[in-house]
């Protein structure tokens, strides 16, 4: 009797086998769907279809769109963009963008160090780059977890092997949220200042890098004054760089 039961466990030999061939399987279907937003634009994102379902609630969330909620979303190249936009996106979210490999671990101590002795109240303060959130935003689900968070670097690592810099920058300024409902630079430029987005000047392309670290709080559309504080900070930052010169071998890539 014995004998028969365990001749219906399978062996760890065969348990290991299936393991593998999962594990390998997952690992190819990845690869190949980074290898396919290497031409292909994304039709949507997790959270693009999150908010046309429900509207985003929070303390302090401004520009809620009503029902119908429509989603605002047009991929661009760089070439369709002011070269502000890159420029400022790298002066006010990762600085280092075009000399790291997709993990600025200089800015994740620091942010470590702060959140570690930051005051009650205080926000917690992030160290993602830019590839980082590209991950995040196009690849995976919203939410706070470690599983999530080693999936976020598995795919930084494919990104930055399989795809350019200039790839993954278009990619984060056609899905990055920029306000409830709104996606990308085109859609933001539209809905705040009634143009395309190949048309904003620095001041404007400043307020949009401003306000992503937070849109549903912070709106371009009508900046209060620690929006403008920021759009201050970022036009600043975007001359200490040396302005579009810097960006001049993203944009010519």
């Amino acid at each position: 009797m014995a004998q028969s039961f365990q001749t219906l466990l399978p062996s760890w030999r065969a348990v290991l086998r299936v393991s593998l061939q999962v594990v390998t399987a997952l690992f190819l279907l990845s690869v190949a769907w980074v290898l396919v937003y290497r031409w292909v634009p994304p039709p949507a994102t997790w959270l693009m279809l999150d908010r046309r379902a429900h509207p985003p609630v929070g303390l302090g969330y401004t520009g809620i769109r009503p029902d119908p909620r429509y989603v605002g979303y047009r991929f661009c190249t760089l070439d369709e963009l002011a070269p502000s936009i890159p420029l400022a996106v790298v002066a006010s979210e990762d600085q280092r963008f075009l000399v790291h490999h997709g993990f600025d671990y200089t800015n994740l101590w620091r942010a470590a160090q702060y959140n570690w002795h930051r005051a009650d109240g205080k926000p917690v303060r992030g160290g993602s780059t830019i590839s980082q959130q590209v991950a995040k935003n196009v690849f995976l689900w919203q939410g706070r977890s470690y599983v999530r968070k080693a999936a976020e670097a598995y795919f930084t690592v494919l990104i930055e092997l399989l795809w350019s810099k200039r790839r993954i920058m278009e990619m984060y300024l056609s899905v990055a949220e920029m306000g409830d409902c709104t996606f990308g630079a085109e859609a933001a430029s539209q809905r705040y200042f009634h143009k395309p987005a190949r048309a904003l000047s620095a001041p404007e392309a400043a307020l949009l890098a401003g306000v992503l670290p937070n849109p549903l709080r912070f709106r371009a559309g009508q900046p209060g004054p620690q929006a403008r504080a920021k759009q201050l900070r970022v036009l600043r930052t975007m001359r200490a760089l040396g302005g579009a010169s810097y960006i001049a071998t993203l944009l010519n890539n």
